[in-house]
């Protein structure tokens, strides 16, 4: 897949952060490449995450790098770390490394939080899927961090039952409609999944595989198309199957919904790489039961996925050293100790293709039906989509939850398309709000 990068540059990204809390000076001229980024003498790093272990992988790259040391301080993921980042930015004492969820970087961009590191890092493109990479450059010559791990989403099933009710395991969205639709006959009490209004990150990775552009922004305008033809494509078909009877309507990670994963009465479930670890838990007697097949897709064979989170390491723009935080920073998500450290430690799924793959990652225990469960999983990951973030992803978010809660309460497939429009009106009168130049799609 081409990715179109947009020539535009930093000031063109804090372009309305004047609303966002920024004098104009800083907008215009602040730190933005983190000072000189030259290192001289011993240098000592901060690095704020919340990964499970992140010490731990540090320890080796401080053993092997006395002159420049790492301390991870343990922080809280989500909003919480966007909002402390962007008050310690104001104070003038961001840590020089912080882990960032990939929907947050133009948050933080906006609020000349994080440098652009790509003098330092820009030759590690090769080490990653182009929609992935894509992610951290916000689709510029910029890169605002290297990234760390993946969602890419797949296709849950319960081979077993699948089997015994001769059901098909759909290529397409087509057939997956198809599967639903047998699945609620040959199982009256079941269904094949459901449309959980819970989870906008879901939804936005199903409307970015299908080609979803929900932001994006060219010489220094910001385009909000969340209601765009690819989406209201993804809304109408959920809708249509919640309405037709044969999607169920519940939302994810309640009892209800762990029942019925671990009963068999949802018989699929649409999540990401990390689904296995979800599943001990949420179905803990369904164990060697499932299996993972890639997402259906719009077109006979196509070849895309979404992501559902994933992180990626930056450096702030008041780190006085953003040569060596950059170097850590690329150590970190492209070495493959690190990179195994990774996995064993913090329990991540590397962005790094070569980490996605091998040794280093043995066979989920929850499958052990499925040996080349990680060599799928990487086949699929390498066929990311990108995905097109905006500063104001919560506003977004926080509408999906409102308007898609109503919509699957009513069983009402228009209302799927109603929320889909009070999404984009919501996020664009935000974005007017704060300040920034901006347009409907």
């Amino acid at each position: 897949m081409s990715i179109h990068r947009r020539q535009i540059s930093r000031r063109t990204m804090l372009a309305g952060a004047l609303s966002l809390g920024l004098t104009s000076t800083l907008a215009a001229c602040g730190g933005s490449d983190g000072g000189s980024g030259k290192t001289s003498g011993p240098v000592k790093l901060t690095y704020w995450s919340w990964a499970p272990g992140m010490e731990k992988v540090a320890a080796i790259w401080n053993k092997k790098n006395p002159d420049i040391t790492v301390t991870v301080s343990k922080q809280a993921g989500g909003g919480e770390i966007v909002s402390k980042l962007i008050t310690a930015k104001k104070a003038g004492n961001a840590p020089d490394l912080i882990q960032v969820e990939y929907q947050a970087l133009p948050t933080l961009v906006s609020n000349d939080v994080l440098a652009d590191i790509s003098k330092y890092a820009k030759d590690a493109e090769s080490e990653f899927a182009e929609g992935t990479w894509a992610m951290t450059t916000l689709g510029t010559d910029a890169l605002y961090a290297i990234p760390q791990d993946s969602g890419p989403l797949m296709f849950y099933y319960r081979e077993d039952l699948f089997k015994e009710h001769g059901l098909k395991v759909p290529a397409t969205w087509d057939e997956f409609a198809e599967t639903a639709r047998a699945a609620r006959k040959a199982v009256p009490d079941a269904y094949l999944t459901t449309f959980s209004s819970n989870d906008p990150g879901l939804f936005a990775g199903l409307a970015q595989q299908a080609g979803a552009q929900w932001w994006t922004v060219d010489g220094g305008k910001w385009t909000v198309g969340i209601d765009d033809t690819a989406t209201k494509k993804v809304a109408e078909f959920w809708g249509g199957l919640v309405e037709e009877g044969v999607m169920d309507n519940q939302p994810m990670y309640t009892p209800a919904w762990n029942k019925a994963l671990n009963t068999g009465t949802h018989l699929a479930w649409i999540s990401a790489v990390w689904a296995p670890g979800v599943l001990v838990s949420s179905a803990p007697d369904t164990k060697g039961k499932w299996r993972m097949a890639p997402l259906p897709q719009w077109g006979t064979g196509a070849k895309a996925t979404g992501s559902w989170g994933g992180s990626s390491t930056g450096v702030s723009t008041d780190s006085d050293h953003a040569e060596a935080a950059a170097k850590f920073a690329r150590w970190l998500n492209t070495d493959p100790e690190a990179l195994a450290a990774l996995v064993k430690e913090a329990g991540i799924y590397p962005a790094a293709t070569k980490g996605q793959s091998g040794d280093v990652l043995s066979t989920p225990a929850f499958f052990p039906n499925q040996e080349d469960f990680y060599d799928t999983a990487a086949e699929i990951s390498a066929t990311t989509a990108a995905s097109a973030w905006g500063p104001n992803v919560q506003t977004a978010y926080g509408a999906f939850n409102d308007g898609f809660g109503k919509a699957t309460k009513a069983r009402k497939s228009a209302q799927f398309l109603t929320a889909v429009d009070a999404m984009q009106d919501k996020s664009f009168a935000d974005m007017k709000k704060q300040g920034f130049e901006v347009t409907a799609a």
